[in-house]
C-alpha cells in the first residue's frame, strides 16, 4: 500500500477504493481504468491562498457590524425607531440565510472561484449604492441592506470549504483558527472604522463608501492568488471528487440529518449566534445610554451622536476575539491529544462560562460602568473561543462532497433561529417595556438592558447543545473515513464493487484497502 502525507501540497499518489470505476469489456472481463493524476499545490501558494481568504473574510464581518457603528446616526437619518431598527439587521440576515443554501448547492457542484467573485461583487456594490439613499426612501436603504447579505451568503459558505481541501488536522485547525480570528477582528473593525469615519467627515454615509475599495483589491487577489482545489482533495479524495457519483441535494440532506455530531453541533452555534446578534447590534447604544445615566453623556437629540462606545466595544470585540480565537485553537489541539472529544467540551465549558459574565454585565451597568466592561470582555473572550473549534468540527465530521451544503445548511439554521431574530426581539421587547413605563432616559435604558436578559438562557442551551454533540463526535468522525459514506446509494456501490472484484484474477493478494 503506498504511503501517503497529507497537507497543502494536495494528494500524492492515487485513491483507491471509492475512485476505482470497474469497466466491461467485450469479453465481459471486468478490469478498472487508470486513475486520473492526483491534484497538487506547493505548500506556498496554500498558505498565500489563506492569507487572502482570510484578508476578505476581516471585509466580510466588516461589513456586518459596519451600520451597528453609526446606529444611532441611521435612525435619526432616516426616522426609524428602536424596532425597525432591529429589523434593519434582520433583513440583512434574513437574505443572507435564504440564499446559502443556493450558494452551498453550487458550491459543491460548480467553480467556487467564480460563486466568491459573485458573491464580493454584490455585496461591494449593494453597500456603495445604498451610501447614496435619501432619507424618504428607507425601504430602499432596507433592501439594499438585503443585498449585502446576499453576497456575503456565498463567502460564508464556501470559503471555509476551500481551506478544508488545502490543509488537514493540525495545519486546518490552525489556518481555521486565524481564518475565524477575522469574525471578531472583522466585527470590531466595522465598529471602529463606521464611528471614526462618521466622526472624521461629519457624515456617517462615508462609512459605507470606504470598504468597496478595500474590497476591489480583495476581488483580484482572490481572482489571482486563489485556486479551486478537488473537493476532498487534502483527504486524498480528490480522485473521488472528480469521478465520483453525485449526491443530489435531498440526499446531502439526509446525510447531514442523521449526521448527530453535526446537528447538534449546529444548534449550540445557533445559540451562540443568537447571543452575538443581538449584542453585536445593540450593544454600543447601549453602553452610550448607561452613561448618560451616570451622567457622563448628554443624550442625542440629533446627529451626529457620539462614536466613543462604538470604538471602545470595537476594541474590545478586537482584542477579546484575538485572544479568545487563539484560546479556543489552542486549548482544542492541546486537549484533543488527551481526549477525542476536546472540541466539544470546549465549547460547551466556554458558553457556560460566558452565561454568568454577561448577566453581570447587564446587571452591573446602572451602577458600575467598569466592571459592565470588565465582564462584558470577558463574556466576549469566551464566546470567541468557539468559532474555529465548530468549523473543525463540522469538516472532521461531514465528508468533503457535503461540506458546502453543510456549511450553507448550518448557516441557514444559525440566522433562522439565532442572529435573524435576535437584534429585531431585542428591540421589540426594549419597546414594548417603555410603552408599558414613563418616558425617561432611565426607563428607556432599563427596556433595553432587560431586553437583553434572553441572552443568558441562550447560552446555558448552547453549552447543554455541545456537550450532547460530545456523545456523538467519535463515532461520526470515523464514519467519514468509511468508503461511501454520505454518497448516494453507497450500499449497492460498496456491493457491485465487491463483486466485480471478486471476478479479477488474483484479487485477494493484489486489492488495498481504501
Amino acid at each position: 500500500m503506498e504511503s501517503e502525507k497529507p497537507g497543502p501540497e494536495g494528494p500524492q499518489g492515487r485513491s483507491l477504493g471509492q475512485g476505482w470505476h470497474l469497466g466491461v469489456r467485450g469479453s465481459g472481463e471486468y478490469s478498472p481504468p487508470s486513475a486520473p493524476a492526483p491534484w497538487s499545490l506547493p505548500r506556498w501558494r496554500a498558505y498565500l491562498a489563506a492569507a487572502v481568504l482570510c484578508y476578505i473574510n476581516l471585509l466580510n464581518y466588516m461589513n456586518w457590524f459596519i451600520i451597528a457603528g453609526v446606529l444611532l446616526d441611521v435612525q435619526k437619518f432616516f426616522h426609524i425607531s428602536d424596532s425597525k431598527a432591529g429589523l434593519l439587521q434582520t433583513v440583512f440576515i434574513g437574505c443572507l440565510l435564504l440564499s446559502a443554501p443556493v450558494f452551498g448547492y453550487l458550491g459543491d457542484r460548480h467553480s467556487r472561484k467564480v460563486t466568491l467573485s459573485v458573491g464580493i461583487i454584490l455585496w461591494s456594490g449593494a453597500g456603495l449604492s445604498s451610501s447614496f439613499i435619501s432619507p424618504s426612501h428607507a425601504w430602499l436603504f432596507f433592501l439594499s441592506r438585503g443585498v449585502v447579505g446576499i453576497g456575503t451568503a456565498s463567502y460564508s459558505t464556501i470559503a471555509p470549504t476551500v481551506l478544508g481541501d488545502l490543509f488537514v488536522r493540525d495545519q486546518r485547525t490552525c489556518v481555521l483558527a486565524i481564518f475565524y480570528l477575522f469574525i471578531p477582528v472583522g466585527s470590531g473593525l466595522g465598529y471602529v472604522l463606521g464611528s471614526a469615519v462618521a466622526e472624521l467627515s461629519r457624515n456617517w454615509r462615508w462609512a459605507l463608501r470606504i470598504t468597496p475599495c478595500l474590497e476591489a483589491v480583495a476581488l483580484i487577489l482572490l481572482l489571482v492568488l486563489v485556486p479551486d482545489p478537488p473537493r476532498g482533495a487534502a483527504e486524498k479524495q480528490g480522485v473521488v471528487a472528480l469521478g465520483g457519483q453525485r449526491n443530489s441535494w435531498w440526499e446531502d440532506i439526509r446525510y447531514l440529518w442523521r449526521n448527530k455530531s453535526f446537528v447538534w453541533s449546529t444548534l449550540g452555534v445557533t445559540a451562540m449566534a443568537f447571543v452575538t446578534g443581538a449584542l453585536g447590534f445593540w450593544i454600543p447604544k447601549f453602553l452610550f445610554e448607561a452613561r448618560v445615566v451616570h451622567g457622563l453623556q448628554l443624550p442625542c437629540f440629533q446627529e451626529p451622536c457620539s462614536s466613543q462606545d462604538s470604538l471602545i466595544f470595537g476594541a474590545l470585540t478586537v482584542g477579546t476575539g484575538i485572544i479568545g480565537v487563539i484560546l479556543g485553537a489552542k486549548a482544542s489541539s492541546t486537549y484533543k491529544k488527551v481526549n477525542p472529544r476536546a472540541e466539544p467540551l470546549i465549547c460547551a465549558s466556554s458558553l457556560l462560562a460566558a452565561a454568568p459574565c454577561i448577566y453581570l454585565a447587564l446587571i452591573l451597568a446602572p451602577t458600575t460602568l467598569l466592571g459592565c466592561y470588565v465582564f462584558l470582555a470577558l463574556g466576549e473572550l469566551l464566546l470567541s473561543c468557539n468559532w474555529a473549534v465548530v468549523a473543525d468540527i463540522l469538516l472532521s465530521v461531514v465528508v468533503p462532497r457535503c461540506r458546502g451544503t453543510a456549511e450553507a445548511l448550518q448557516i441557514t439554521v444559525i440566522h433562522v433561529l439565532g442572529d435573524a431574530g435576535s437584534p429585531y426581539l431585542t428591540g421589540l421587547i426594549s419597546s414594548a417595556l417603555r410603552a408599558a413605563r414613563p418616558d425617561s432616559y432611565l426607563q428607556r435604558f432599563l427596556s433595553l438592558q432587560q431586553s437583553f436578559l434572553c441572552c443568558v438562557f441562550a447560552i446555558a442551551l448552547g453549552g447543554g447543545c455541545f456537550l450532547l454533540t460530545a456523545l456523538y463526535l467519535e463515532r461520526d468522525q470515523a464514519q467519514v473515513g468509511q468508503p461511501g459514506t454520505g454518497t448516494c446509494d453507497s450500499k449497492h456501490v460498496d456491493s457491485k464493487a465487491k463483486e466485480s472484484q471478486s471476478l479479477l484474477p488474483g484479487t485477494a493478494s493484489s486489492r488495498e484497502d481504501p
